[in-house]
């Protein structure tokens, strides 16, 4: 859907940038080449989110091998592709075609082994993967996915020209393609025009991060440029963010609800105890996690 959106009441005390972030080259799957800009250092000041992971290349030698099955535990993924072709499938029999623009959501909750092949062998592939926890009573349910072809995936464009993909929670009265209760999450894709403002309300206790992929930004008088995530402070007073666009910009804007509990990882398993993780650990050698 495409509209025009409506005025919303201005931010009078809008958040600054509490610290940016550089991402960490890394790889993974079968040597999928990215950056790991939300690490696990992070998970504690950014709850609910996990990770992110950006990638992007022209060189199949970079993507090409995919991610043969691996298991998950215990979160949701989040994967929005900007460019190329993935194709997914899991153990609890989904299947579904990741193309330019769409998302694929994942709740892995007791269990799931899947995969993620290119279905390309040449031009560029760029997107990002966002790790979102689950509270400790929705850790084990049911696996559920949910692909969203670029069409489905809620749109507008303010009066400022700005461009905003929702993919999840709710900006200027237009609701994401998905909803989660717990964790509240908000995930926008923003386009902004050179000078352009974008204002989005944030409930002060949510923890929230700005990610610049294209030009540059300024929150609060603090520019922000490509490949930087800006930790949004928190300020019991603030009551959302400013986006200014000091080029012609693209940006993920995230926030959610902090869980406030404990967080127990180990690789693609998260649980909240040690314990959880020694369970988790036996289910998959004994076949029983999906």
């Amino acid at each position: 859907m495409t509209q025009s959106t409506l005025i919303i009441g201005p931010i009078h005390h809008p958040r600054t940038v509490e610290r940016l972030v550089v991402g960490k080259a890394t790889s993974d799957g079968a040597g999928v080449k990215l950056t790991r800009v939300l690490a696990q250092s992070l998970q504690r000041r950014l709850d609910p989110f996990l990770m992110l992971d950006a990638f992007g290349s022209h060189n199949p030698e970079d993507y090409i091998a995919g991610f043969p099955d691996h298991p998950h535990r215990g979160f949701e993924t989040i994967t929005y592709m900007i460019a190329g072709r993935m194709r997914h499938r899991d153990s609890a029999g989904h299947e579904g075609l990741l193309e330019n623009g769409g998302v694929q959501w994942m709740t892995a909750g007791r269990g799931v082994i899947h995969s993620e092949i290119p279905q390309q062998e040449e031009g560029v592939m760029e997107g990002f993967q966002l790790w979102l926890n689950l509270p400790a009573r929705d850790k084990m349910t049911a696996p559920w996915y949910r692909d969203f072809a670029a069409a489905e995936l809620p749109h507008f464009v303010t009066d400022a020209g700005v461009a905003a993909t929702v993919i999840a929670g709710e900006s200027h009265g237009v609701t994401g393609a998905v909803t989660r209760a717990a964790t509240a999450p908000l995930y926008l894709d923003l386009h902004l025009p050179a000078g352009a403002c974008f204002a989005q309300p944030l409930p002060a206790e949510h923890n929230a991060f700005v990610y610049v992929y294209r030009g540059e930004i300024g929150i609060a008088g603090s520019p922000v440029s490509a490949q930087h995530l800006a930790i949004l402070a928190n300020d019991a007073q603030a009551d959302g963010v400013v986006i200014e666009a000091a080029t012609d910009a693209k940006v993920l804007l995230i926030a959610g609800r902090p869980l406030n509990e404990p967080i127990a990882q180990y690789g693609p398993f998260v649980m909240n105890t040690e314990q959880e993780i020694y369970q988790t650990l036996n289910d998959f050698r004994d076949g029983r996690l999906a």
